[in-house]
């Protein structure tokens, strides 16, 4: 398989308020690169979003605004590519609104909901959380709401799942994002 695992977090409830933003490439069924980097939103911080993840105002002060990000990973985003995330609506919803927000191209590719493989593919767990699947499939996920480790661990999700259930399982929950 080969697909981009994505993991936004925001610094409030604004989806166009990304403050770190992760993509775990897999090519050929290996994680073959990683990105990761801070962002500096346009927009305030809310105490619960720092409560969840623990990106503060002042760790981000230096960082790259998102369309300083834009270039160096809109090449990721096609329409022959797909990308997966772990509720992937929210994901692709904050990629969605940054670029509207900061009036960049649109952008279409394929898309798989992790959340959606694995209530599909895995009925009986209590939950689909992330950390809730990593658990019982035993993929590693030190630090939860940390965009590197939640990507990574989405990517395992999907990898685990297209090795033990085949990819043509898989093959009908992708859409289009737009």
């Amino acid at each position: 398989m080969n697909f981009v695992a994505m993991d936004f977090e925001t610094a409030s409830p604004k989806r166009y308020s990304a403050c770190s933003l992760a993509l775990t490439i897999v090519r050929d069924n290996q994680v073959a690169d990683e990105f990761y980097s801070l962002i500096k939103p346009d927009t305030e911080f809310s105490w619960r979003n720092v409560q969840i993840h623990g990106i503060h105002e002042d760790d981000v002060a230096d960082a790259p605004t998102f369309p300083e990000i834009w270039p160096v990973i809109n090449p990721l985003f096609q329409s022959n590519q797909l990308v997966v995330a772990h509720n992937a609506p929210f994901d692709n919803g904050v990629l969605k609104s940054c670029l509207e927000h900061y009036s960049l191209q649109r952008t279409h590719y394929l898309t798989l909901d992790t959340v959606r493989t694995s209530r599909k593919l895995f009925p009986d767990f209590e939950n689909h959380k992330l950390d809730t699947v990593c658990q019982h499939l035993g993929i590693e996920l030190d630090h939860h709401h940390n965009a590197l480790d939640d990507s990574l661990a989405c990517a395992n999700i999907l990898l685990y799942e297209a090795n033990n259930f085949g990819t043509e399982q898989l093959k009908p929950m992708i859409r289009m994002a737009n």
